[in-house]
């Protein structure tokens, strides 16, 4: 081979690798989500409840509401029960959270394994109950009703899924990773929150997502426990058998359901460690 040859193998291996060139692309086209398709997963669904709205409300103009609808469906009527909805929302999910990432980190540890399936059966009982079954029936054990007692309907209600992601996210973790993290020096305290808690946190945030959503739709029931919220528009329709209060109800509900999920999903994304 003479030095001419030689020198140019050299180059040829000593040159970077091309990016891949997709067809009709230019090269690294595949690396990730084009920003188009970004904007447009994250712009579909307000435009969607936008439209609802704006349909909802054409709908509602179009007709010739008699005293009781107008009163019903009044704008500072509405804005009033869903800042309660929303009050009673936001209260229970963070308390919620709270106490099952607690519980769930401590059902792990290597004391409380023995006792953590008799402790999951027993919180499994919140959701095999109907929901309106535990709301009501944690008002008549404690003899009250209203906001309080709604809170603590929800955390009981929503406990499960939660509890059990944070465990399932925990036990999922490599074994060998956290030995290494422990022959390294690391204590257990150092390890739960530098390599546990980290690795579990995208199952964690799946449970926490699905326990909002249960709590945002589950808090209109709390009209029955007079606790307020867009149940009581939803109540209210049935009671006076008005049409168009209970779908307008029923609408915004869902809506603010949806709305809560949304954020939730962007949420996640934004929390979910990079990697992972």
């Amino acid at each position: 081979m003479s030095a001419q040859e030689t020198k140019e193998k050299q180059r040829q291996e000593e040159a970077p690798e091309a990016a891949p060139q997709q067809p009709g692309g230019k090269p690294g086209a595949s690396r990730g989500p084009s920003l188009a398709w970004k904007l447009g997963r994250y712009l579909t669904m307000p435009v969607f409840l936008v439209l609802v709205c704006v349909g909802l409300y054409l709908g509602i103009s179009s007709r010739d509401l008699d005293s009781i609808e107008q009163r019903s469906l009044s704008g500072g009527y509405i804005i009033q029960k869903v800042v309660e909805h929303l009050q009673i929302t936001v209260v229970a999910t963070v308390l919620v959270v709270l106490i099952s990432v607690t519980a769930g980190v401590l059902l792990t540890r290597s004391s409380m394994r023995r006792v953590s399936p008799y402790i999951v059966a027993v919180a499994s009982t919140g959701q095999a109950l109907p929901s309106i079954g535990v709301i009501v029936l944690i008002a008549v054990v404690f003899g009250q009703f209203g906001f309080k007692i709604a809170v603590l309907s929800l955390i009981i209600y929503a406990f499960l899924p939660i509890l059990r992601n944070t465990m399932v996210g925990i036990q999922q973790v490599d074994r060998s990773i956290i030995e290494a993290g422990r022959g390294m020096g690391m204590t257990n305290t150092a390890v739960l929150f530098k390599i546990e808690l980290p690795l579990a946190i995208p199952i964690m945030l799946a449970g926490i997502r699905t326990a909002l959503i249960i709590v945002v739709g589950t808090a209109a029931l709390a009209t029955f426990i007079n606790a307020g919220g867009m149940g009581d528009i939803i109540n209210s329709g049935i009671k006076l058998n008005k049409s168009t209060i209970l779908i307008t109800g029923s609408v915004l509900t869902a809506v603010l359901a949806l709305s809560v999920d949304y954020i939730a999903g962007i949420a996640e994304d934004i929390l979910k460690p990079k990697g992972l």
